[in-house]
């Protein structure tokens, strides 16, 4: 499978993003990729960063404009698309939905964020209803995405339930970056941890791994602090957590991955993760904590 991933900066003006994002999906295109993936939230700037009623106008219903946009571009360009959008579900019900295009424009399905942040500079908890999706891969032609959203990546049990289910690729679509203030030292450590855990999803599920990041800074709208500069270095890794190619920290950047999915039969057999299960032993996972 031809895999190509969007790493790009954002601004304040929607719509001059959705245009960078079509010149970006026909480049992709031209160069071979079946599949395209975009980075989370990607219409506008990353607005998490202060709590704000007034930005719950930057989402739409679904089906709605955004999905109407990028299906006619993944009919025009004959790809599997997957995007991130604000999802207005109801009046003060809003969700964090990556949807998925066939290559003939349809939506092929939508995965509603399970994991939801809240932290300094990421009030995720403000905007964003838990989703009620579940973890369901999600058919298309190029073949069973298991299409996760950014904070969901540090979480093995998403993972794992995903593969039990049939994904045949890992999929997350981030905004993750550093807080300017901190030490070359802890920037390093974060980044690094953050491959690192989607690496070892790829190991302990025997299965490829797409992540895309957004890139570059941007502020913060309350002064409260110096915003969030977005490290990039989207990746693709194979089923034993090797990657495969991966972009820069500061660059906008199209990569173009050529991954084998047939791969994840092989390394399967030699590493039976899902044979030696315990899963007889597993109860307590399911308790939030077991020394209460």
């Amino acid at each position: 499978m031809v895999i190509g991933l969007i790493q790009q900066s954002n601004t304040a003006n929607v719509e001059e993003n959705k245009q960078k994002l079509a010149r970006n999906i026909t480049d992709c295109a031209a160069k071979g990729a079946e599949l395209v993936v975009l980075q989370e939230l990607h219409n506008s700037l990353y607005f998490c960063q202060t709590e704000d009623v007034g930005l719950f106008d930057l989402a739409e219903t679904i089906p709605g404009p955004s999905t109407a946009f990028y299906g006619d571009l993944a009919k025009k360009h004959g790809v599997v698309l997957v995007t991130s959008l604000f999802e207005k579900r109801a009046a003060g019900l809003y969700h964090n939905t990556a949807v998925v295009f066939e290559k003939d424009g349809s939506m092929a399905g939508r995965y509603r964020k399970m994991h939801i942040p809240d932290d300094p500079g990421f009030y995720e908890k403000f905007y964003f209803t838990p989703g009620d999706l579940g973890f369901e891969p999600i058919q298309t032609s190029v073949g069973r995405l298991g299409v996760l959203v950014c904070w969901d990546q540090w979480y093995p049990e998403a993972a794992r339930l995903m593969a039990m289910a049939g994904a045949e690729l890992l999929i997350y679509p981030t905004a993750i970056g550093w807080d300017p203030r901190d030490d070359a030292d802890e920037k390093n450590r974060q980044q690094q941890a953050w491959i690192t855990i989607q690496r070892s999803h790829a190991v302990a599920n025997g299965l490829p791994v797409v992540s895309v990041n957004r890139v570059g800074h941007e502020a913060d709208p309350s002064n409260s602090s110096e915003g969030i500069q977005f490290w990039g270095n989207s990746f693709v890794c194979g089923p034993q957590g090797e990657v495969l190619a991966h972009t820069s920290s500061d660059r906008e950047e199209n990569l173009i991955v050529t991954a084998n999915i047939q791969r994840s039969e092989d390394v399967r057999r030699i590493w039976p993760f899902f044979r030696d299960r315990r899963i007889e032993n597993y109860a307590g996972i399911t308790r939030r904590f077991l020394n209460d």
